[in-house]
């Protein structure tokens, strides 16, 4: 599995797909900061101290980059067929499941990593914008819901990752669906039940952003287990039929 995990990586290194979402996570930033200048009743939302952290992540999420990781992961599950360097491998051999799973870790990490990227990004620009306002606690918890974020949208994405590389009908459908299933969330964020079972915002509720019940954080564990699970039995029926 090491030597499967480090050749993924060494090919990820080398992917358009990458500096894409770094691209969408920079102007995430950019257009929260925009729309932060906007007066609304003589007041700006960007001169309150941790408004921007806060809102960068929800508009992230419901618009950019759960579709950039889904189409990263079934791009890099469906490359190996489109390819061919599937038939070289087998030579090997390589275990398909192992291989499959080694993407899927892969994604989980660039998934964690993109959003502490733009963790990183928003505290700058907090940090500039209001530094004598900015405590260690509300740092430290700010990072923890973004790492959460980047751990719990992986899972919650992980059946389409696996449905599309299973259809073989291209990555890119990736893309679309998940920026429809994430969009969706913005409607699920209306109602409180609805939030904590719709796996887009149960991601919300788990990493903090949402004050939530504890009712509402078993609904949505169980949301994103359901999605694991799901995502698991695609790819080992995957595997399995090859």
């Amino acid at each position: 599995m090491g030597t499967l995990l480090w050749a993924e990586r060494q090919k990820i290194r080398r992917l358009s797909f990458v500096w894409i979402a770094i691209f969408a996570t920079i102007m995430v930033t950019v257009i929260v900061f925009l729309s932060g200048l906007q007066e609304n009743n003589g007041t700006r939302d960007i001169d309150t101290a941790d408004w921007y952290m806060a809102v960068a992540q929800p508009l992230a999420t419901f618009f950019v980059l759960p579709a950039v990781i889904a189409l990263l992961g079934s791009y890099m599950i469906c490359r190996e067929d489109q390819e061919r360097t599937i038939d070289s491998l087998r030579l090997v051999p390589v275990n398909e499941a192992k291989l499959t799973t080694a993407k899927m870790i892969i994604t989980l990490v660039y998934s964690v990593l993109f959003y502490l990227f733009l963790f990183v990004l928003t505290f700058l620009i907090e940090a500039a914008l209001h530094f004598s306002d900015l405590s260690l606690g509300m740092i430290i918890n700010y990072l923890k819901a973004y790492f959460l974020d980047g751990v719990c949208i992986f899972i919650a994405i992980s059946p389409i990752i696996a449905l599309v590389s299973y259809m073989k009908k291209g990555y890119w459908i990736a893309l679309v669906i998940t920026e429809f299933y994430s969009f969706i969330g913005l409607f699920a964020s209306t109602s409180n039940t609805l939030k904590a079972l719709y796996p887009i915002t149960a991601v919300f509720t788990i990493s903090g952003y949402y004050d939530a019940s504890t009712t509402q954080v078993i609904l949505s564990c169980i949301s994103l287990l359901f999605c694991a699970g799901l995502a698991a039995a695609v790819l080992a029926g995957m595997n399995k039929y090859k």
